[in-house]
């Protein structure tokens, strides 16, 4: 079967993949992003699209080998950077590594789009992960 004719079809398929995400579909997104990465083998767009589907599921460990592998194909992806540093940073145990990397993202990032997500995610991990009360705290207060 002749795949060049569906190259203009690379970037829905990406695309409806991460809808498919959003919508907690996970059959039709890696449907989606495996067709995708048939069309254009080389284009790490599904990559990070599976990365994400990990991250939404907090499959944090599997989240971030994704997008450390895309981190060494292309050490200046942005968005792989920044999802890294997300799902480092929800893993108790890489919080401040996880940190460090969305600040950097958030400084440095050419995509306002990116630099906006780092800065938003650095606020979640501030308010919710850093000051959230441990199982033990929360009992040592009743």
């Amino acid at each position: 079967m002749d795949l060049n004719k569906y190259k203009d079809h690379f970037i829905y398929m990406v695309e409806a993949g991460f809808i498919a995400v959003n919508q907690a579909d996970e059959d039709c997104a890696t449907k989606l992003f495996k067709a995708a990465s048939l069309l254009e083998p080389k284009n790490l767009l599904p990559k990070v699209g599976m990365g994400y589907l990990y991250l939404c599921k907090l499959q944090l460990k599997l989240a971030c080998k994704a997008f450390e592998e895309i981190l060494q194909e292309d050490p200046n992806n942005e968005m792989a950077k920044t999802f890294l540093g997300l799902s480092m940073s929800l893993n108790p145990a890489d919080v401040k590594q996880g940190e460090k990397i969305l600040e950097e993202s958030a400084k440095n990032s050419h995509d306002p789009m990116v630099k906006d997500l780092a800065k938003n995610a650095l606020e979640f991990v501030e308010k919710f992960v850093n000051k959230a009360p441990t199982p033990l705290q929360s009992q040592g207060k009743k």
